[in-house]
């Protein structure tokens, strides 16, 4: 089937950066389609999300573009009132996306000058033909999940799963649980763990409390709060929280009670990597020897852009922006990206307005 958006756009992603990409196309009335190959919007908070999870961050620096959250919802926005928020979004600017279509291939076609896309229908299994004038990328930063190669992991008889097929600690009562990784996800589920009634030990990969300008002064409030981390296994980084979230995309740990149960040695701290696995021992490089009932890697993701979209120019193998910021979003013959700046729904917001009023500018020329 071929289908033909020669002056539209087509936005790959139905994540919130795609979302928030279509309605700032929407808001200056631009054709577009959007392409997911999921069968839900915003599949990682709908389908591949622990149920205590909330917003990392105030929600005025979470919200998308041209809607702010109700004033009702509280600073932090747990799960289930952001997917309420979204829900209304794409509601509000009439979001229509096209589900199970998963792109196999994107590449700009000079003599016609339009990306052509190629999805497959993940209900008929055909490949779906699309061209558009302009491409957005809005797969995210989070779409596949990553879990590091582990030495004899295959052997072990237990329940081993990444972050995002993580709901609750209930179902690992009374078990041995190792969290491996200590980013935001990670101490929420060993806190959740811990208080469903787990023995838990989390794998403290890097460390995740804070040091340069104004992180210097972060570091000594740390300090003041929490004392000295180290005892407990918790080693400090040699960058503080900003350098971190600018340089490698990654969070600062917003403590929600972890830290207590590190201190009351309820939620014990491994800081050695993973030598091997053999059978339900776990093998560290400091040579300790731990059994285990199942294992959660809270290792992140990667990106497959690069496996689709045929552009040299934009995305690097790890599919982020090769140009710096604030000119990331930005490629050749009307390709964009949104939401792979690091800068969390905030800056896809920006993105996402930025690219929609480049499209705009560009669409009312002669």
């Amino acid at each position: 089937m071929q289908k033909e958006e020669t002056e539209g756009v087509i936005v790959v992603g139905a994540g919130p950066s795609g979302l928030s990409a279509a309605a700032c196309l929407r808001k200056h009335s631009i054709p577009f389609i959007i392409i997911e190959r999921e069968d839900c919007f915003a599949s990682l908070w709908k389908k591949y999300s622990y149920d205590r999870l909330h917003l990392h961050l105030r929600k005025q620096f979470c919200q998308l573009p041209h809607k702010p959250f109700p004033p009702a919802f509280p600073s932090y926005v747990p799960k289930n009132q952001f997917l309420e928020y979204l829900d209304d979004y794409v509601s509000h600017f009439a979001i229509a996306p096209l589900y199970r279509r998963t792109v196999e291939l994107a590449q700009y076609d000079d003599a016609r000058r339009c990306w052509r896309v190629e999805a497959r229908n993940g209900e008929s299994g055909e490949v779906e033909k699309y061209c558009g004038r302009f491409l957005v990328v809005a797969t995210g930063e989070t779409s596949d999940p990553f879990v590091p190669a582990v030495e004899g992991l295959s052997s072990f008889p237990g329940k081993v799963i990444h972050s995002t097929r993580f709901k609750s600690g209930k179902e690992f009562k009374d078990e041995h649980v190792l969290v491996v990784g200590s980013g935001n996800s990670g101490m929420e589920i060993a806190l959740d763990l811990v208080n469903h009634g787990a023995k838990t030990s989390i794998l403290v990969r890097s460390p995740y409390l804070s040091l340069s300008s104004v992180d210097s002064l972060m570091v000594i409030l740390s300090t003041i709060v929490y004392g000295d981390v180290t005892k407990y296994g918790v080693k400090r980084p040699t960058e503080g929280p900003f350098s971190m979230k600018n340089n490698h995309g990654k969070y600062p740990v917003i403590d929600v009670g972890t830290y207590k149960k590190i201190k009351s040695h309820e939620l014990k701290v491994l800081a050695a990597e993973i030598e091997s696995v053999r059978g339900k021992d776990v093998l560290f490089k400091n040579g300790e020897l731990h059994p285990f009932d199942s294992i959660v890697f809270c290792t992140g993701f990667k990106r497959s852009t690069n496996k689709w979209l045929k552009d040299d120019e934009l995305l690097n193998d790890e599919g982020l922006p090769k140009p710096k910021y604030p000119s990331h979003w930005k490629g050749n013959n009307g390709l964009y990206c949104v939401g792979l700046s690091r800068r969390g729904f905030y800056g896809a917001a920006a993105d996402a307005e930025n690219i929609a009023n480049d499209i705009s500018f560009f669409m009312q020329q002669p």
